[in-house]
Protein backbone atom coordinates (compact mmCIF):
# COMPACT_ATOMS: atom_id res chain seq x y z
CA UNK A 1 0.00 0.00 0.00
CA UNK A 2 2.73 2.63 0.69
CA UNK A 3 4.71 1.59 -2.15
CA UNK A 4 1.12 2.21 -4.59
CA UNK A 5 1.10 5.81 -2.64
CA UNK A 6 4.77 5.95 -3.46
CA UNK A 7 4.21 5.28 -6.80
CA UNK A 8 1.42 7.49 -7.33
CA UNK A 9 3.18 10.72 -5.80
CA UNK A 10 6.41 9.94 -8.18
CA UNK A 11 4.20 9.63 -11.15
CA UNK A 12 1.93 12.98 -10.59
CA UNK A 13 4.90 14.77 -9.95
CA UNK A 14 6.54 14.41 -13.14
CA UNK A 15 3.03 15.72 -14.80
CA UNK A 16 4.01 19.30 -15.93
CA UNK A 17 1.45 22.09 -16.98
CA UNK A 18 2.00 25.12 -18.51
CA UNK A 19 -0.07 28.01 -18.99
CA UNK A 20 -0.86 29.26 -22.73
CA UNK A 21 -2.59 32.65 -23.86
CA UNK A 22 -5.38 31.38 -25.91
CA UNK A 23 -5.32 34.57 -28.19
CA UNK A 24 -1.86 34.67 -29.23
CA UNK A 25 -0.18 31.30 -28.14
CA UNK A 26 2.40 33.12 -25.04
CA UNK A 27 3.13 30.33 -22.47
CA UNK A 28 3.83 30.80 -18.82
CA UNK A 29 4.32 28.29 -16.03
CA UNK A 30 2.35 30.12 -13.72
CA UNK A 31 -1.27 31.60 -14.04
CA UNK A 32 -0.91 35.48 -15.47
CA UNK A 33 -3.98 37.76 -15.64
CA UNK A 34 -2.79 39.77 -18.62
CA UNK A 35 -0.87 38.09 -21.72
CA UNK A 36 2.50 40.09 -21.79
CA UNK A 37 2.14 39.42 -25.73
CA UNK A 38 -0.83 40.87 -26.82
CA UNK A 39 -1.93 41.95 -23.62
CA UNK A 40 -5.42 40.34 -23.41
CA UNK A 41 -6.90 39.79 -20.50
CA UNK A 42 -7.91 36.25 -18.82
CA UNK A 43 -6.76 34.38 -21.66
CA UNK A 44 -4.85 31.63 -19.86
CA UNK A 45 -5.60 28.50 -19.79
CA UNK A 46 -3.81 25.78 -18.18
CA UNK A 47 -2.37 23.10 -20.14
CA UNK A 48 -0.95 19.54 -19.19
CA UNK A 49 1.87 18.58 -21.38
CA UNK A 50 2.34 14.45 -21.44
CA UNK A 51 5.38 13.09 -23.92
CA UNK A 52 4.76 11.74 -26.99
CA UNK A 53 7.50 9.48 -27.06
CA UNK A 54 6.31 7.10 -30.05
CA UNK A 55 4.11 7.07 -33.06
CA UNK A 56 2.05 4.89 -34.78
CA UNK A 57 5.10 2.61 -35.65
CA UNK A 58 6.72 2.20 -32.63
CA UNK A 59 8.88 5.15 -32.66
CA UNK A 60 9.83 8.62 -32.33
CA UNK A 61 9.40 11.31 -35.21
CA UNK A 62 12.91 12.67 -34.91
CA UNK A 63 14.29 8.83 -35.26
CA UNK A 64 14.48 9.24 -38.99
CA UNK A 65 17.42 10.81 -39.49
CA UNK A 66 17.92 12.84 -42.89
CA UNK A 67 21.31 12.90 -44.47
CA UNK A 68 22.72 16.44 -46.60
CA UNK A 69 22.37 15.90 -49.97
CA UNK A 70 23.59 17.49 -52.82
CA UNK A 71 21.03 19.84 -54.85
CA UNK A 72 21.80 18.10 -58.22
CA UNK A 73 21.29 14.96 -57.04
CA UNK A 74 17.66 15.17 -55.26
CA UNK A 75 14.41 14.35 -57.65
CA UNK A 76 11.50 17.28 -59.04
CA UNK A 77 8.95 14.73 -58.53
CA UNK A 78 7.52 16.75 -55.72
CA UNK A 79 7.61 19.53 -57.42
CA UNK A 80 4.38 18.17 -60.08
CA UNK A 81 1.09 19.49 -59.56
CA UNK A 82 -2.16 18.48 -59.05
CA UNK A 83 -4.92 20.00 -60.78
CA UNK A 84 -7.94 20.69 -59.10
CA UNK A 85 -10.17 21.40 -62.04
CA UNK A 86 -11.47 24.18 -60.34
CA UNK A 87 -10.01 27.11 -62.50
CA UNK A 88 -10.57 29.58 -59.67
CA UNK A 89 -8.61 27.92 -56.80
CA UNK A 90 -5.86 26.28 -59.42
CA UNK A 91 -5.37 30.24 -59.89
CA UNK A 92 -5.25 30.95 -56.93
CA UNK A 93 -3.30 27.95 -55.61
CA UNK A 94 -0.48 28.81 -58.95
CA UNK A 95 -1.53 25.99 -61.00
CA UNK A 96 -2.73 23.24 -59.08
CA UNK A 97 -1.99 21.33 -55.66
CA UNK A 98 1.42 20.50 -54.82
CA UNK A 99 2.51 16.83 -54.17
CA UNK A 100 3.24 16.74 -50.21
CA UNK A 101 2.25 20.38 -49.55
CA UNK A 102 -0.57 21.50 -46.57
CA UNK A 103 -3.38 23.79 -47.38
CA UNK A 104 -4.98 26.17 -45.14
CA UNK A 105 -8.16 27.18 -46.27
CA UNK A 106 -10.52 29.97 -43.50
CA UNK A 107 -13.20 31.91 -43.56
CA UNK A 108 -16.44 32.86 -41.80
CA UNK A 109 -18.96 29.95 -41.06
CA UNK A 110 -20.82 28.83 -44.03
CA UNK A 111 -19.40 30.89 -46.56
CA UNK A 112 -18.62 27.72 -48.94
CA UNK A 113 -15.09 26.18 -47.24
CA UNK A 114 -16.49 22.66 -47.35
CA UNK A 115 -17.99 23.00 -50.59
CA UNK A 116 -14.91 24.21 -52.22
CA UNK A 117 -12.76 21.14 -51.26
CA UNK A 118 -15.11 18.46 -51.68
CA UNK A 119 -15.98 20.33 -55.50
CA UNK A 120 -12.26 19.88 -55.53
CA UNK A 121 -12.07 16.70 -54.38
CA UNK A 122 -14.95 15.22 -57.20
CA UNK A 123 -12.71 16.26 -59.82
CA UNK A 124 -9.35 15.33 -58.27
CA UNK A 125 -11.31 11.30 -58.14
CA UNK A 126 -11.92 11.89 -61.11
CA UNK A 127 -9.03 11.48 -62.57
CA UNK A 128 -8.29 8.05 -60.67
CA UNK A 129 -6.22 9.33 -57.98
CA UNK A 130 -7.68 8.43 -54.24
CA UNK A 131 -8.52 11.11 -52.01
CA UNK A 132 -9.85 10.93 -48.16
CA UNK A 133 -12.61 13.55 -46.96
CA UNK A 134 -11.99 13.41 -42.77
CA UNK A 135 -14.93 15.33 -41.24
CA UNK A 136 -14.91 15.89 -37.17
CA UNK A 137 -18.41 17.93 -37.16
CA UNK A 138 -20.74 15.45 -39.19
CA UNK A 139 -20.92 12.35 -39.89
CA UNK A 140 -20.49 10.57 -42.94
CA UNK A 141 -24.43 9.94 -43.45
CA UNK A 142 -24.60 14.26 -43.30
CA UNK A 143 -21.60 14.69 -45.28
CA UNK A 144 -22.58 11.99 -48.19
CA UNK A 145 -25.91 14.34 -48.31
CA UNK A 146 -24.02 17.66 -48.50
CA UNK A 147 -21.98 16.08 -51.32
CA UNK A 148 -24.61 14.25 -53.13
CA UNK A 149 -25.93 18.02 -53.40
CA UNK A 150 -22.87 19.12 -55.47
CA UNK A 151 -22.62 16.30 -57.48
CA UNK A 152 -19.64 14.74 -55.44
CA UNK A 153 -20.07 11.14 -56.17
CA UNK A 154 -16.95 9.10 -57.31
CA UNK A 155 -15.78 5.55 -56.02
CA UNK A 156 -12.30 7.19 -55.45
CA UNK A 157 -13.60 9.67 -52.88
CA UNK A 158 -13.27 8.05 -49.10
CA UNK A 159 -15.19 9.79 -46.48
CA UNK A 160 -14.67 9.66 -42.36
CA UNK A 161 -16.03 11.28 -39.29
CA UNK A 162 -13.24 10.78 -37.08
CA UNK A 163 -11.68 13.66 -34.05
CA UNK A 164 -8.73 11.43 -33.11
CA UNK A 165 -5.55 12.11 -34.68
CA UNK A 166 -3.82 8.97 -34.59
CA UNK A 167 -6.74 7.21 -36.16
CA UNK A 168 -6.55 9.54 -38.91
CA UNK A 169 -3.01 9.00 -39.21
CA UNK A 170 -3.61 5.22 -39.18
CA UNK A 171 -6.06 5.57 -41.91
CA UNK A 172 -4.25 7.30 -44.46
CA UNK A 173 -1.14 5.25 -44.17
CA UNK A 174 -3.41 1.91 -44.70
CA UNK A 175 -5.57 4.06 -47.40
CA UNK A 176 -2.27 5.77 -48.94
CA UNK A 177 -4.51 8.82 -50.34
CA UNK A 178 -3.06 11.86 -52.15
CA UNK A 179 -4.88 13.95 -51.20
CA UNK A 180 -5.92 14.39 -47.44
CA UNK A 181 -8.82 16.98 -46.12
CA UNK A 182 -9.36 17.56 -42.28
CA UNK A 183 -12.80 19.24 -41.55
CA UNK A 184 -12.09 20.94 -39.52
CA UNK A 185 -8.61 21.47 -37.46
CA UNK A 186 -10.59 22.92 -34.17
CA UNK A 187 -11.81 19.21 -33.90
CA UNK A 188 -9.14 16.75 -34.23
CA UNK A 189 -6.85 15.69 -30.81
CA UNK A 190 -4.27 14.12 -30.02
CA UNK A 191 -4.50 11.64 -27.11
CA UNK A 192 -1.59 12.05 -25.45
CA UNK A 193 -2.43 16.06 -24.28
CA UNK A 194 -4.86 16.46 -21.62
CA UNK A 195 -5.86 19.79 -22.91
CA UNK A 196 -9.37 20.25 -24.95
CA UNK A 197 -9.36 20.14 -28.47
CA UNK A 198 -8.98 23.75 -30.63
CA UNK A 199 -6.43 24.88 -27.48
CA UNK A 200 -3.21 26.06 -28.45
CA UNK A 201 -1.09 22.83 -27.37
CA UNK A 202 -3.54 20.41 -29.56
CA UNK A 203 -3.69 22.73 -32.53
CA UNK A 204 0.10 22.79 -32.30
CA UNK A 205 0.56 19.09 -31.94
CA UNK A 206 -2.02 18.04 -34.83
CA UNK A 207 -0.56 20.83 -37.23
CA UNK A 208 2.93 19.28 -36.59
CA UNK A 209 2.05 15.98 -36.95
CA UNK A 210 0.10 16.28 -39.99
CA UNK A 211 2.58 18.57 -41.37
CA UNK A 212 5.20 15.71 -40.92
CA UNK A 213 2.97 12.96 -42.44
CA UNK A 214 2.42 14.77 -45.84
CA UNK A 215 6.39 15.14 -46.10
CA UNK A 216 7.25 11.98 -45.15
CA UNK A 217 4.10 10.24 -47.53
CA UNK A 218 3.75 13.15 -50.09
CA UNK A 219 -0.11 13.50 -48.99
CA UNK A 220 -1.56 16.74 -50.44
CA UNK A 221 -3.64 17.95 -47.04
CA UNK A 222 -6.26 20.21 -46.94
CA UNK A 223 -6.60 21.72 -43.89
CA UNK A 224 -9.84 23.77 -42.99
CA UNK A 225 -10.50 26.26 -39.72
CA UNK A 226 -12.88 28.30 -38.32
CA UNK A 227 -12.12 32.44 -38.03
CA UNK A 228 -12.51 33.43 -34.47
CA UNK A 229 -14.35 36.51 -33.09
CA UNK A 230 -11.18 38.44 -33.10
CA UNK A 231 -10.33 37.61 -36.90
CA UNK A 232 -7.84 35.38 -36.23
CA UNK A 233 -7.47 32.32 -38.20
CA UNK A 234 -8.50 28.83 -35.97
CA UNK A 235 -6.78 31.11 -33.02
CA UNK A 236 -3.20 32.00 -32.83
CA UNK A 237 -1.12 33.20 -35.53
CA UNK A 238 1.36 30.05 -35.63
CA UNK A 239 -0.94 27.55 -37.24
CA UNK A 240 -0.53 30.26 -40.45
CA UNK A 241 3.34 30.04 -39.74
CA UNK A 242 3.38 25.88 -39.96
CA UNK A 243 1.31 25.21 -43.30
CA UNK A 244 2.41 25.92 -46.91
CA UNK A 245 -0.45 28.36 -48.33
CA UNK A 246 -3.26 30.10 -46.64
CA UNK A 247 -6.40 30.90 -48.33
CA UNK A 248 -8.98 33.05 -46.99
CA UNK A 249 -12.46 32.70 -48.20
CA UNK A 250 -14.47 36.34 -48.53
CA UNK A 251 -17.76 37.63 -48.88
CA UNK A 252 -20.50 39.22 -47.78
CA UNK A 253 -24.02 37.09 -46.59
CA UNK A 254 -26.45 38.22 -48.51
CA UNK A 255 -24.12 38.92 -51.58
CA UNK A 256 -24.29 34.97 -54.28
CA UNK A 257 -20.30 35.74 -54.78
CA UNK A 258 -17.27 34.48 -52.96
CA UNK A 259 -13.80 35.38 -53.24
CA UNK A 260 -10.91 33.33 -52.51
CA UNK A 261 -7.97 35.13 -51.61
CA UNK A 262 -4.15 33.63 -51.16
CA UNK A 263 -2.47 35.74 -48.03
CA UNK A 264 0.43 32.76 -47.88
CA UNK A 265 1.90 30.91 -50.84
CA UNK A 266 4.81 28.96 -50.80
CA UNK A 267 4.54 27.62 -54.40
CA UNK A 268 3.07 30.45 -56.29
CA UNK A 269 1.81 33.91 -56.11
CA UNK A 270 -0.35 35.81 -53.10
CA UNK A 271 -1.30 38.35 -56.01
CA UNK A 272 -4.29 36.75 -57.56
CA UNK A 273 -7.94 35.83 -56.36
CA UNK A 274 -10.50 33.35 -57.23
CA UNK A 275 -14.02 34.81 -57.80
CA UNK A 276 -17.17 32.32 -57.15
CA UNK A 277 -20.50 32.63 -57.09
CA UNK A 278 -22.60 30.26 -54.67
CA UNK A 279 -25.53 28.42 -56.59
CA UNK A 280 -28.00 25.69 -55.90
CA UNK A 281 -25.01 22.85 -57.09
CA UNK A 282 -22.33 24.37 -55.21
CA UNK A 283 -19.84 26.94 -56.14
CA UNK A 284 -19.41 28.14 -59.52
CA UNK A 285 -16.20 30.16 -60.87
CA UNK A 286 -16.85 33.29 -62.27
CA UNK A 287 -14.54 33.74 -65.52
CA UNK A 288 -15.44 37.45 -65.74
CA UNK A 289 -15.39 39.35 -62.47
CA UNK A 290 -15.94 42.56 -64.25
CA UNK A 291 -19.36 42.21 -65.18
CA UNK A 292 -20.59 40.67 -62.08
CA UNK A 293 -19.22 43.56 -60.34
CA UNK A 294 -20.62 46.59 -62.63
CA UNK A 295 -24.04 44.40 -63.25
CA UNK A 296 -25.69 46.66 -61.01
CA UNK A 297 -24.19 49.66 -61.35
CA UNK A 298 -26.80 52.97 -61.49
CA UNK A 299 -26.17 54.95 -64.59
CA UNK A 300 -25.50 58.73 -64.68
CA UNK A 301 -25.18 59.21 -60.76
CA UNK A 302 -23.51 61.45 -58.64
CA UNK A 303 -20.49 60.26 -57.12
CA UNK A 304 -20.09 56.76 -59.23
CA UNK A 305 -16.98 55.92 -61.09
CA UNK A 306 -15.44 52.92 -62.22
CA UNK A 307 -11.67 52.41 -61.88
CA UNK A 308 -9.14 49.30 -62.75
CA UNK A 309 -7.81 46.61 -59.82
CA UNK A 310 -5.25 44.48 -60.91
CA UNK A 311 -4.78 41.44 -58.80
CA UNK A 312 -2.27 39.10 -59.80
CA UNK A 313 -2.68 38.82 -63.61
CA UNK A 314 -6.39 39.68 -64.02
CA UNK A 315 -7.51 43.41 -64.30
CA UNK A 316 -11.07 43.79 -62.74
CA UNK A 317 -13.46 46.70 -63.45
CA UNK A 318 -15.12 47.92 -59.72
CA UNK A 319 -17.47 50.63 -59.08
CA UNK A 320 -16.22 53.35 -56.63
CA UNK A 321 -19.08 55.11 -54.79
CA UNK A 322 -18.83 58.43 -52.96
CA UNK A 323 -21.49 60.38 -50.85
CA UNK A 324 -20.75 64.34 -49.35
CA UNK A 325 -23.27 65.33 -46.96
CA UNK A 326 -23.13 68.77 -44.91
CA UNK A 327 -22.79 68.24 -41.02
CA UNK A 328 -23.07 70.17 -37.68
CA UNK A 329 -20.55 68.04 -35.74
CA UNK A 330 -16.86 69.65 -35.42
CA UNK A 331 -15.43 66.68 -36.39
CA UNK A 332 -16.54 65.31 -40.23
CA UNK A 333 -17.09 61.69 -40.54
CA UNK A 334 -14.67 59.80 -43.29
CA UNK A 335 -16.11 56.37 -43.33
CA UNK A 336 -14.93 54.13 -45.97
CA UNK A 337 -15.47 50.51 -46.78
CA UNK A 338 -13.35 48.57 -49.16
CA UNK A 339 -10.50 51.04 -49.51
CA UNK A 340 -7.74 52.29 -47.32
CA UNK A 341 -9.06 54.73 -44.78
CA UNK A 342 -5.74 56.81 -44.34
CA UNK A 343 -5.70 57.10 -47.83
CA UNK A 344 -8.89 58.49 -48.36
CA UNK A 345 -8.27 61.07 -45.49
CA UNK A 346 -5.26 62.13 -47.82
CA UNK A 347 -6.73 62.34 -50.60
CA UNK A 348 -9.54 64.39 -49.34
CA UNK A 349 -6.95 67.22 -47.95
CA UNK A 350 -5.19 66.96 -51.33
CA UNK A 351 -8.85 67.88 -53.04
CA UNK A 352 -9.58 70.90 -50.42
CA UNK A 353 -5.87 72.45 -50.25
CA UNK A 354 -4.87 72.07 -54.29
CA UNK A 355 -8.59 72.16 -56.00
CA UNK A 356 -10.01 74.68 -53.76
CA UNK A 357 -12.91 72.45 -52.66
CA UNK A 358 -14.27 73.31 -49.05
CA UNK A 359 -15.00 69.49 -47.98
CA UNK A 360 -14.30 70.28 -43.89
CA UNK A 361 -17.80 70.67 -43.10
CA UNK A 362 -18.69 67.84 -45.29
CA UNK A 363 -19.47 63.83 -43.91
CA UNK A 364 -17.27 61.92 -46.61
CA UNK A 365 -18.30 57.78 -46.98
CA UNK A 366 -16.11 55.99 -49.75
CA UNK A 367 -17.44 52.52 -51.10
CA UNK A 368 -16.17 50.04 -53.20
CA UNK A 369 -19.40 47.97 -54.21
CA UNK A 370 -19.35 44.64 -54.22
CA UNK A 371 -17.70 43.84 -51.24
CA UNK A 372 -14.15 44.33 -53.00
CA UNK A 373 -10.86 44.95 -50.98
CA UNK A 374 -8.92 47.92 -53.23
CA UNK A 375 -5.26 48.58 -51.65
CA UNK A 376 -3.74 49.68 -54.49
CA UNK A 377 -2.35 53.53 -55.23
CA UNK A 378 -3.88 53.48 -59.04
CA UNK A 379 -7.39 53.90 -57.74
CA UNK A 380 -6.51 57.55 -56.05
CA UNK A 381 -7.78 59.02 -59.31
CA UNK A 382 -11.40 57.22 -58.96
CA UNK A 383 -11.51 58.65 -55.14
CA UNK A 384 -10.94 62.29 -56.47
CA UNK A 385 -13.26 61.76 -58.89
CA UNK A 386 -16.22 60.13 -56.95
CA UNK A 387 -15.69 62.48 -53.81
CA UNK A 388 -15.49 65.71 -56.42
CA UNK A 389 -18.65 64.23 -58.02
CA UNK A 390 -20.94 64.02 -55.35
CA UNK A 391 -19.92 67.16 -53.23
CA UNK A 392 -20.57 69.11 -57.11
CA UNK A 393 -23.55 66.98 -57.36
CA UNK A 394 -22.40 66.25 -60.94
CA UNK A 395 -22.68 62.73 -62.38
CA UNK A 396 -19.61 61.35 -64.43
CA UNK A 397 -19.93 59.91 -68.10
CA UNK A 398 -20.70 56.01 -67.23
CA UNK A 399 -18.19 55.11 -70.10
CA UNK A 400 -15.51 56.59 -68.75
CA UNK A 401 -12.87 54.73 -66.68
CA UNK A 402 -10.01 56.76 -63.79
CA UNK A 403 -6.27 55.10 -63.77
CA UNK A 404 -4.02 57.44 -61.48
CA UNK A 405 -1.62 57.71 -58.63
CA UNK A 406 -2.33 61.04 -56.58
CA UNK A 407 0.39 62.87 -54.57
CA UNK A 408 0.22 65.37 -51.48
CA UNK A 409 1.34 68.20 -54.15
CA UNK A 410 -1.64 67.50 -56.36
CA UNK A 411 0.62 65.41 -58.80
CA UNK A 412 -0.72 62.59 -60.52
CA UNK A 413 1.82 59.62 -60.84
CA UNK A 414 2.19 57.08 -63.50
CA UNK A 415 0.77 53.27 -62.56
CA UNK A 416 1.57 49.76 -63.81
CA UNK A 417 -0.24 47.40 -66.13
CA UNK A 418 -2.04 50.28 -67.92
CA UNK A 419 -2.23 49.04 -71.14
CA UNK A 420 -4.08 45.83 -69.97
CA UNK A 421 -6.35 47.68 -67.73
CA UNK A 422 -7.61 49.66 -70.30
CA UNK A 423 -7.68 46.76 -72.66
CA UNK A 424 -10.20 45.08 -69.99
CA UNK A 425 -12.40 48.42 -70.00
CA UNK A 426 -12.65 48.49 -74.35
CA UNK A 427 -13.59 45.01 -74.12
CA UNK A 428 -16.62 46.09 -72.00
CA UNK A 429 -17.64 48.68 -73.40
CA UNK A 430 -15.64 52.13 -72.42
CA UNK A 431 -14.71 54.73 -74.64
CA UNK A 432 -12.75 56.98 -72.71
CA UNK A 433 -10.02 56.89 -70.19
CA UNK A 434 -8.25 59.39 -67.46
CA UNK A 435 -4.98 58.73 -66.93
CA UNK A 436 -1.48 59.98 -66.45
CA UNK A 437 0.46 61.78 -68.68
CA UNK A 438 3.58 59.76 -68.30
CA UNK A 439 1.59 56.66 -68.73
CA UNK A 440 0.62 57.85 -72.26
CA UNK A 441 3.62 58.29 -73.59
CA UNK A 442 4.05 54.20 -74.07
CA UNK A 443 0.71 53.49 -74.25
CA UNK A 444 -0.51 51.20 -77.49
CA UNK A 445 -4.11 53.44 -78.15
CA UNK A 446 -7.08 51.74 -79.33
CA UNK A 447 -8.57 53.82 -82.23
CA UNK A 448 -12.00 53.83 -80.98
CA UNK A 449 -11.33 54.57 -77.31
CA UNK A 450 -10.24 58.17 -76.25
CA UNK A 451 -7.47 58.93 -74.07
CA UNK A 452 -6.82 62.02 -71.84
CA UNK A 453 -4.08 62.49 -70.29
CA UNK A 454 -3.70 64.58 -67.01
CA UNK A 455 -0.55 65.49 -64.33
CA UNK A 456 -2.86 67.34 -61.51
CA UNK A 457 -6.18 67.26 -59.64
CA UNK A 458 -6.84 70.46 -60.27
CA UNK A 459 -6.50 69.88 -63.97
CA UNK A 460 -8.51 66.59 -63.72
CA UNK A 461 -11.63 68.56 -61.90
CA UNK A 462 -11.78 71.38 -64.33
CA UNK A 463 -11.86 69.07 -67.71
CA UNK A 464 -14.52 67.01 -65.69
CA UNK A 465 -16.91 69.24 -64.41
Amino acid sequence: MLWEICYCFNHMSKQKSIYSCQNCGHQSPKWMGRCPECQKWNSFVEERLVEIPQNLEGRTFHDEVTKPQSIQNISAAFSERIVTQVSELDRVLGGGLVLGSMVLIGGDPGIGKSTIVLQAFQAISSQKIPVLYVSGEESIYQTKLRAERIGANHPNLYLMSETQLENVVEAVRKLKPKVLAIDSVQTLYAAGLESAPGSVSQIKEVVSRLMYLAKREGVTTFVIGHVTKEGALAGPRVLEHLVDTVLYFEGEGGKAYRILRAVKNRFGSTNEIGVFEMTESGLAGVANPSELFLSERPLNTPGSVIVSAVEGTRPMLVELQSLVTPTTLALPRRTTIGVDHNRVSVLVAVLEKRADLALYNHDIYVNVAGGLRVCEPAVDLGVVTAVASSFLNKAVDAKTLFLGEVGLTGEIRAVNHVQMRAQEAFRLGFRRCFLPKANLKKLKKQPQMEYIGVSTVDELIRLIF
